[in-house]
């Protein structure tokens, strides 16, 4: 790459870094494991920066490459989740700061439950604003599969979050 893509690539790195980070931990639900699934979609990204035509498509190619290593992941045996007693992130502010906590780390709860697909879709559907034909060109399956993906996450999320949780609203 020459200087100018060098250039452009660490500022397209600067200005998402962190949503990328924060995508990712709703997809694997831990803030190392983020951190390495963001570096990996930033270095496939690095590789074909100066090939890139169309630098619209950037965000998507992003997101897919980084759904599509946090998949990977939850598939290696040697890495399952680990439960810990706190979560590693930084508190919430805001007026009700103890019902954001418990909202938050039970929504976080329940996305540990579901699986890595439905995980996924959920993420992109509900955090990253897709739409149906979105998160399926995303993912590269069809809106079909989206759509039963979404269906059966969300009543999987339903189940892990139980009536405790519904009931708040």
């Amino acid at each position: 790459m020459d200087e100018r893509d060098e250039q452009d690539f660490a500022e397209y790195f600067a200005a998402k870094r962190d949503s990328v980070r924060r995508t990712a931990y709703l997809l694997c639900g831990d803030w190392h494991r983020a951190d390495d699934l963001a570096q990996t979609a930033f270095v496939a990204l690095h590789r074909k920066w100066n090939r890139i035509r169309d630098r619209a498509a950037t965000d998507a190619y992003v997101r897919r490459t980084l759904v599509r290593a946090s998949i990977d992941e939850s598939r290696r045996p040697w890495r399952r989740e680990r439960h810990v007693a706190e979560l590693p992130e930084p508190e919430p502010t805001g007026s009700r700061l103890d019902e954001q906590v418990a909202t938050r780390a039970d929504l976080l709860a329940g996305l540990r439950a579901v699986p890595a697909k439905q995980r996924a879709v959920l993420v992109l559907r509900y955090f990253e604003g897709l739409d149906v034909a979105g998160v399926a060109k995303a993912l590269g399956c069809s809106e079909g599969n989206v759509k039963s993906q979404t269906a059966r996450g969300l009543a999987n999320l339903r189940e892990a979050l139980g009536e405790e949780v519904e009931a708040g609203g």
